[in-house]
C-alpha cells in the first residue's frame, strides 16, 4: 500500500518509506504542526487485526515514549488513523551500526567501539532504571548518527519488567545471533539480557563477526546455550586484555557472572579507556540469585507450577507441529532446557553460602582482611594508587563494590585497591612557553592548568605571561596552577588600504572608517592634480593597531597673484640733492661751496620670479614704481647699469605692495 502523501491525524503527511521491519514500516514524515520532520513506524496490516500485536505494539510505544535520553531514539506521539497504528518518533540522520561493520569488512577500531558501547549501555541503564528491557539489542537497530553519537531504536519487543517476561520459543521476535541462553531457550529474562545482547554486539565490533554463527537459526539458537565462545582477543590480537575480559563476562551463560547492572557495564569500560591492559574486571564473581528467581528441585514442583509448565509444553509442541521441518532440532532444544534445569537444581545444594558483600572502603588494609576472613572471603590487592581522598594503607575501591543487600558466595575474591596518600610534585616552568607546551608539561608534572588570557604589549600572542605558582614549589598532584597566557596587546588589528590620488575627503573618510586617526598635510606638484592624495606615512597593506595616526599629504596648488614694488632709486645709487666742491673765489683763496647735484641717467632692470618685469632707462634719483606676478613667494631682483645691488623675497600670498630702498 502506497502511503506517500497521506496525511495522519491530519498531522503528519507522509513523504517516503525509509525502512521496515517485523512488526512496523518506517516512514519519514512532516508535523505540519510544528513544521519539523519526524519518522513514523506504522503496524504491518497484516498485525492489525491480530489483538496481541497491537497490544505489543502499544506497549512499545508506552515504554519508549516514557524514558528520554540522549542515545535512545525519542518517540513524540502515538495514534491511530482509521486502521493505521502509528508512532511517531525523532528522525535520525546516519547510518545503523550493522552498515558501519559491513562497509568497513573487518574489525573496527577498539576505542571508538568502547565508547559507542558506553553510549548503548547508558541509554540500556536509562531503560532498565525505568523498568524497561529491549530485548533485541543487535546493530541492525543501533544507529549512528553523522557527529559520530549512538542511538538506540525499535523496542519492538521492549516489555515493562514487571510484566511477563517469559517468551513462548515460537514467538520469540528479534535476531538470533544476539539473543542471550536463556532468551533462546525461551525463558526468564530481564536487564542482563540485555547486557549479553551488547556483549555480543561489542564482540561483532571488534572482530568484525558475531561469537556463534550457524547454517540455522536453532543451530545458533544452540550454540548460544551450549557452547563458550571464542575469546576475541584471539580472533583480533589488538582488542585490549581489559576489553576483551569486559565481554567475556557479559556474555557468561549464567546471568549471575554477567554484569548485573548496566551502570557496572559502562565503569568498566570507562575504566578501560584509561587502563586497557588492567585486570581490574572481575570474571569469577558469582552474585546472589535475582530476588525472584528459585530453582526447584526436581521433583518438588507445586501443583500450580506443573499446570504451568503443561501448558507451555503444549504450546511449544502446537508449535512444533506447526514447524515440521525443524521439529527434530528444537525438540532437542526444549530436551537442553530441562536438563540444564535438572542439573541447575541439584547444583543449588552444593553451593558456597550466600554471605553480605562487606563495605571495605576507608578501612585500612589490617581491618579489610579481618573482615573478609570472618565473612569467608578472599582478600586480593589488585593495585595501589595516590589519593588525596584517603590516607596512605586504606582502602579506595574495590571489586565486587559494595551495594546494599547484595550477596555474593563464600571463597570469592575480593580485589581491593589500596592508597598510597597524596602524591606530591614539583612545580615546572611555565613562563615562555606556548599553551601547548605548558599543557604538555603540566601533564608530565601531573597538575592541573587555569589558563587566564590577558592582553600583553611585550609578550607575543600565545606565550605564558607568568605563573601563580613559582617553579620548584611542591603542591598535590592534581592541584590546579593558574597561568596567564598573552593574547597580544588586545587591540584590533587594522590593515592600512591605499588612498593615492583619491581627494581629501574621501581618503579621510575611508582611513577613518577603518579605525584610522587621520592627520593632513599639504604640498604642491604641478605635475598632479590639485587636492589629490601624493603620500600617506603608512604603505598600503601594512597591518596597524586601530586608532594608529597616518599622515596623508594632500596636493594644494598655489594661485598666481599680483603686487607691486616701490624702487628708490636714491637710497640704492646713493643720490644726494646738493653736493659741496672747493672753488676758487675772487680774492684767489679756496672755499667749499654747495650747490644742486643735477641726477643722471642710470639703467634699471627688475627680475621677479625668474622674469623680467622693468628694464629701462631713470633718474637715479627718482622712485619707481614696477608690477610684479607669480604664486606664493617670489624673488625679486634689482639690476642697475648691469649691476645687481639687491635681492628680496616677496610672499604675495600675505602682501601686495613692498617697498625696496
Amino acid at each position: 500500500m502506497d502511503l506517500k502523501g497521506r496525511l495522519l491525524g491530519n498531522r503528519y503527511e507522509i513523504l517516503e518509506k525509509i525502512g521496515s521491519g517485523g512488526m512496523a514500516t518506517v516512514y519519514k514524515a512532516k508535523c505540519h504542526v510544528l513544521n519539523r520532520y519526524v519518522a513514523i513506524k506504522i503496524l504491518r496490516d497484516e498485525f492489525t487485526t491480530d489483538e496481541e500485536f497491537i497490544k505489543r505494539f502499544e506497549v512499545e510505544a508506552q515504554a519508549a515514549a516514557s524514558i528520554t535520553h540522549p542515545n535512545i531514539v525519542s518517540v513524540y506521539d502515538v495514534g491511530v488513523d482509521g486502521n493505521l497504528h502509528y508512532i511517531v518518533m525523532e528522525l535520525i540522520k546516519g547510518k545503523t551500526l550493522k552498515e558501519i561493520i559491513v562497509e568497513e569488512n573487518g574489525p573496527l577500531p577498539w576505542k571508538w567501539s568502547v565508547n559507542i558501547s558506553i553510549q548503548i549501555a547508558s541509554a540500556l541503564e536509562v531503560a532498565h532504571k525505568n523498568h524497561i528491557i529491549h530485548r533485541d539489542i543487535k546493530p541492525h537497530n543501533i544507529i549512528i548518527t553523522e557527529d559520530g553519537v549512538a542511538k538506540v531504536t525499535d523496542f519492538g519487543i521492549a516489555k515493562a519488567a514487571s510484566n511477563s517476561t517469559i517468551t513462548a520459543f515460537g514467538t520469540t521476535i528479534g535476531s538470533v545471533h544476539y539473543f542471550s541462553p536463556e532468551h533462546a531457550r525461551g525463558g526468564y529474562t530481564d536487564e542482563k539480557s540485555d547486557l549479553y545482547s551488547l556483549g555480543v554486539v561489542m564482540y561483532e565490533m571488534l572482530t568484525g563477526r558475531v561469537p556463534f554463527d550457524a547454517d540455522t537459526p536453532v543451530s545458533v539458537a544452540l550454540k548460544h546455550m551450549q557452547e563458550e565462545p571464542k575469546p576475541p582477543i584471539e580472533v583480533n590480537p589488538n582488542i585490549p586484555k581489559a576489553v576483551n575480559d569486559i565481554i567475556m563476562k557479559a556474555l557468561k551463560k549464567d546471568p549471575n557472572l554477567r554484569y548485573q547492572t548496566a551502570t557496572a557495564f559502562v565503569a568498566d569500560l570507562q575504566r578501560s579507556l584509561k587502563e586497557p591492559n588492567g585486570d581490574f574486571v572481575n570474571n569469577s564473581e558469582y552474585v546472589g540469585d535475582f530476588p525472584t528467581q528459585r530453582f526447584t528441585p526436581l521433583g518438588d514442583e507445586g501443583k500450580n507450577q506443573k499446570e504451568e509448565k503443561k501448558k507451555k509444553e503444549n504450546k511449544f509442541i502446537a508449535f512444533v507441529k506447526k514447524h515440521k521441518v525443524i521439529s527434530s532440532i528444537v525438540g532437542l532444544i526444549l530436551l537442553f532446557a530441562i536438563s540444564l534445569g535438572a542439573t541447575i537444581g541439584i547444583s543449588n545444594s552444593t553451593r558456597p553460602k550466600d554471605v553480605q558483600i562487606p563495605n571495605l572502603v576507608g578501612k585500612t588494609v589490617d581491618e579489610a582482611k579481618q573482615i573478609l576472613e570472618e565473612n569467608k572471603l578472599i582478600y586480593v590487592e589488585d593495585g595501589t594508587e595516590y589519593s588525596t581522598e584517603y590516607e596512605e594503607g586504606q582502602i579506595i575501591s574495590q571489586n565486587p563494590t559494595y551495594v546494599e543487600n547484595r550477596n555474593i558466595k563464600q571463597n570469592t575474591e575480593v580485589k581491593v585497591v589500596v592508597s598510597l596518600g597524596i602524591e606530591t610534585t614539583t612545580v615546572p616552568k611555565l613562563k615562555g612557553l606556548t599553551k601547548d607546551e605548558a599543557e604538555e608539561t603540566a601533564e608530565k608534572s601531573k597538575i592541573k592548568l587555569n589558563i587566564v588570557e590577558e592582553t600583553s604589549k611585550t609578550v607575543e600572542a600565545g606565550i605564558i605571561i607568568k605563573q601563580d605558582t613559582k617553579e620548584g614549589e611542591t603542591v598535590n598532584a592534581g592541584d590546579t596552577v593558574t597561568v596567564y597566557l598573552s593574547i597580544g596587546t588586545g587591540i584590533k588589528q587594522v590593515a592600512v588600504t591605499s588612498v593615492f590620488g583619491r581627494d581629501e575627503a574621501t581618503a579621510k573618510q575611508i582611513l577613518e572608517s577603518a579605525g584610522l586617526v587621520v592627520q593632513v598635510e599639504y604640498d604642491e606638484d604641478s605635475t598632479k592634480d590639485n587636492g589629490v592624495v601624493l603620500r600617506q606615512s603608512i604603505d598600503s597593506g601594512t597591518t596597524v593597531d586601530e586608532g594608529t595616526t597616518i599622515v596623508i599629504t594632500v596636493n594644494k596648488l598655489t594661485e598666481t597673484k599680483s603686487g607691486t614694488v616701490k624702487i628708490n632709486m636714491k637710497s640704492l645709487t646713493g643720490y644726494k640733492d646738493k653736493i659741496t666742491e672747493t672753488v676758487t673765489n675772487e680774492e684767489g683763496e679756496e672755499e667749499t661751496v654747495e650747490k644742486d647735484n643735477t641726477p643722471k641717467d642710470v639703467k634699471l632692470r627688475v627680475i621677479a620670479g625668474g622674469d623680467q618685469v622693468f628694464n629701462s632707462t631713470v633718474k637715479e634719483n627718482s622712485t619707481q614704481t614696477v608690477n610684479v606676478y607669480g604664486k606664493g613667494t617670489i624673488s625679486i631682483e634689482v639690476w642697475i647699469n648691469d649691476s645687481k645691488v639687491i635681492t628680496v623675497d616677496m610672499n604675495l600670498n600675505s602682501t601686495t605692495e613692498m617697498t625696496i630702498e
